[in-house]
């Protein structure tokens, strides 16, 4: 039985203000709304997993290379391809509401998500890369009464994928790794780096931009949380689909 549901928290509990990239870019004279940046930062992961995350020698998420190429990755995929634009969209990135930055969106599902895993008796905790700041986030949003504790890569001195960061949550959590689950939003940080702790994934994949993998996906958080549930009296899935989202 599933004890513990572990969340990542960017793009899984919460997400960047798009409405605030796209005023920026049409302060630049390009019109973009803020579901085509929305489209761009979904299949933005899948690219910056495979060329940074997912080889032997990952980089760190926090880094202000990683964070350069995230945004031009989202930038392309909604279309912008202006490489002079792309870096004074990077600069304003850079001293936009610092510290905390774009991450000051709720998930629509995120409230219904983690009180479900309350009503359902489970421990719910945050394990997640940030710079400090994601507790702060977490309480501007009203979500961090909703769960157990949260863990930050900043506090912590650890980062995913690293499995000792996951270990810190099981123990947090009070746990073993096969009573626990992990959602987040990248395949080999989120999903891999739980699988080395021994802890099942399901992967976000709003936007169905990851294709197959070999684990549970998952187009809302709410939906991840009903699949975890399910666990408990059917087991986890086999198949990368074989249940599918609630």
């Amino acid at each position: 039985m599933i004890r513990a549901i572990l969340f990542d928290a960017g793009n899984t509990l919460i997400h960047m203000d798009y409405v605030a990239i796209a005023a920026e870019l049409a302060r630049h004279g390009v019109a973009v709304t803020p579901e085509q940046i929305q489209r761009g930062d979904w299949t933005a992961r899948v690219r910056l997993d495979g060329e940074l995350f997912a080889p032997q020698d990952a980089v760190s998420t926090e880094s202000r290379d990683t964070t350069a190429r995230y945004t031009r990755y989202l930038l392309e995929g909604a279309g912008v391809h202006d490489p002079a634009l792309h870096e004074r969209m990077m600069a304003w990135r850079r001293g936009y509401n610092a510290p905390v930055g774009l991450w000051t969106v709720a998930e629509p599902e995120a409230a219904d998500a983690l009180a479900l895993v309350r009503q359902a008796g489970r421990v719910a905790g945050v394990i997640s890369n940030s710079n400090g700041t994601i507790r702060r986030i977490l309480e501007s949003l009203d979500l961090a009464r909703r769960l157990d504790f949260i863990l930050d890569s900043h506090e912590e001195g650890l980062e995913k994928p690293d499995a000792r960061f996951f270990q810190l949550a099981l123990a947090r959590a009070g746990v073993a790794p096969d009573e626990a689950a992990y959602i987040g939003d990248f395949y080999s940080i989120d999903v891999m780096g739980a699988r080395r702790a021994g802890i099942r994934g399901v992967l976000m994949d709003p936007g169905g931009c990851w294709g197959v993998r070999d684990c549970p996906c998952a187009p809302t958080v709410l939906d991840a949380v009903r699949l975890v549930l399910r666990w408990g009296t059917q087991g986890a899935p086999q198949s990368p689909r074989a249940e599918g989202p609630a």
